[in-house]
């Protein structure tokens, strides 16, 4: 790996922040990879990035940020990961 290159497991910024933000705003939304790249993101940017899209998504999925649940043909279907585990109960 080259330094200017991000590392591998590293998503696109610009998308996965753009994924996240969407899915804080409408933390009950679920949605294929096409339905995110045609509702969720803003058309005339991404629609012909599929692929970029499709690489952010999995990261996210990889590091728990997103759920990823298998529809019965096979698609992805995305949502907002499980919130972080907090400390505040401690054991007695």
């Amino acid at each position: 790996m080259s330094a200017s290159q991000p590392p591998e497991d590293a998503p696109d910024p610009e998308v996965a922040d753009a994924v996240l933000s969407y899915l804080r705003r409408h933390p009950q939304a679920a949605d294929t990879l096409l339905g995110i790249t045609r509702w969720w993101l803003p058309q005339q940017r991404y629609e012909r990035e599929h692929g970029r899209i499709e690489a952010v998504l999995k990261v996210l999925a990889e590091r728990g940020e997103l759920q990823v649940r298998k529809l019965p043909d096979g698609t992805a279907l995305y949502t907002l990961g499980p919130p972080p585990a907090t400390s505040d109960s401690e054991p007695s």
